[in-house]
């Protein structure tokens, strides 16, 4: 990947007035930016939703294939819910203010499969930093039968990524869990990440071993113990992590892809014609910001907007700040995109995967001067005739 630079000349007043308003929000409240008894207690519901269907399963007394399905399947929910709600706050270093505890809890992630180390470099550093940019947001690379974004190869399958899309979508975790974490620890270390003698190799026996401990507990132990074929216990399993991987899938992708976000690309020198903090407005959509029960339930992450600009905020505070945010973007005529339910943002994404199946690849999708506010509630879209005109200069989707 070439060296990705953002300008510097546009937006600095809105990104300073930002964060003076929000950092007045916390001094004003005397809270902290950090998580308190809230996350406490939401991390110990979600793990006890994990590891307790678990425990029962690798007990023995589980005879019924129905009762073993569905006790995978909550444990899968849990898994979402602690990755969501628990290891993503700590890998930002925002569920406290202690290091230590983040370290710790960000752990939580190698004890559901995957690798943190490997999850901090592909979100933390690449998808927060180049979001929806072709070849730099990890997150949109991906396998040739998937396109995410209009700056990459189309194929004729594509055209029916929308129809097929959720299979790979629940398949997700599965492939966090066997090859994907090796395959981009491997990537990374050719882009220079793990530069320390010995580190690499490091790396990649700690992700070995953290797969052991997780395919003991998770599958062999009930292998062992539980009076049923193999066959059943392993499709309970995978099932488990197929709803886990629906669930992920659905929440980030629907904050990302859809036809109201922009994906730029830089220029031959490297060079985004927008500020960083403009960008992630540009490429981020909330939704659903009155549901309270499932942003609690996601991790705040409904409020991508607010985590995107601030990560290091922990995610109970997204509420509260996301009018501030609101209001500032307003005033400052940059882009704020809200969708009002997930089901809203779930049908565009589909729109948009139709989209990118049909439209061929562009070199550069423009800027939107021109942008209309609604409220919070609502959405932020581009004025329409200047966005069709556009659109069509660039042969995108017509």
């Amino acid at each position: 990947m070439k060296s990705i630079r953002f300008d510097k000349t546009g937006k600095a007043e809105f990104s300073s007035t930002l964060h003076n308003r929000v950092n007045e929000y916390f001094k004003k409240n005397r809270e902290t930016k950090y998580g308190d008894s809230r996350m406490f207690y939401k991390s110990i519901f979600m793990l006890s939703v994990f590891f307790i269907p678990l425990v029962i399963i690798s007990s023995g007394i589980v005879s019924s294939s129905l009762l073993l399905f569905a006790l995978y399947i909550l444990s899968g929910l849990g898994m979402a819910g602690v990755g969501m709600g628990v290891m993503h706050d700590a890998i930002h270093g925002s569920y406290s203010k202690n290091p230590t505890i983040n370290k710790c809890l960000s752990y939580s992630m190698n004890l559901i499969g995957a690798n943190a180390n490997v999850w901090r470099i592909q979100h933390n550093v690449l998808h927060h930093t180049y979001t929806n940019i072709d070849h730099g947001d990890d997150d949109i690379n991906a396998p040739f039968f998937l396109r995410f974004s209009p700056n990459a190869k189309r194929y004729w399958i594509h055209r029916f990524q929308y129809l097929y899309i959720w299979f790979f979508y629940g398949l997700s975790t599965i492939s966090w869990i066997t090859t994907k974490d090796f395959v981009r620890a491997i990537r990374y270390k050719n882009m220079g990440f793990f530069k320390k003698e010995g580190e690499f190799r490091k790396e990649l026996v700690k992700i070995a071993s953290w797969k052991v401990l997780y395919y003991t507990y998770a599958l062999i132990i009930p292998l062992v113990m539980v009076p049923l074929p193999a066959y059943i216990i392993v499709l309970a399993f995978l099932s488990m992590h197929f709803v886990t991987g629906i669930c992920i899938s659905l929440v980030f992708q629907t904050a990302h892809i859809l036809s109201d976000t922009s994906f730029p690309q830089p220029d031959k020198k490297g060079l985004i014609y927008n500020e960083w903090i403009t960008h992630q407005l540009a490429t981020t959509s909330n939704y659903a910001p009155k549901s309270r029960v499932f942003s609690w339930l996601i991790g705040g992450l409904n409020f991508q907007v607010e985590h995107h600009l601030f990560p290091n905020i922990c995610h109970i505070h997204y509420r509260k700040i996301a009018r501030i945010v609101s209001e500032t973007a307003q005033e400052y005529k940059v882009p704020y995109l809200v969708k009002s339910t997930f089901l809203t943002a779930l049908q565009d994404h589909v729109k948009m995967l139709k989209q990118l199946g049909r439209a061929l690849a562009s070199k550069r999708i423009p800027t939107f001067p021109h942008i209309e506010f609604f409220p919070l509630t609502g959405r932020v879209t581009p004025d329409f005739p200047h966005w069709i005109s556009a659109i069509k200069a660039c042969n995108l989707f017509f």
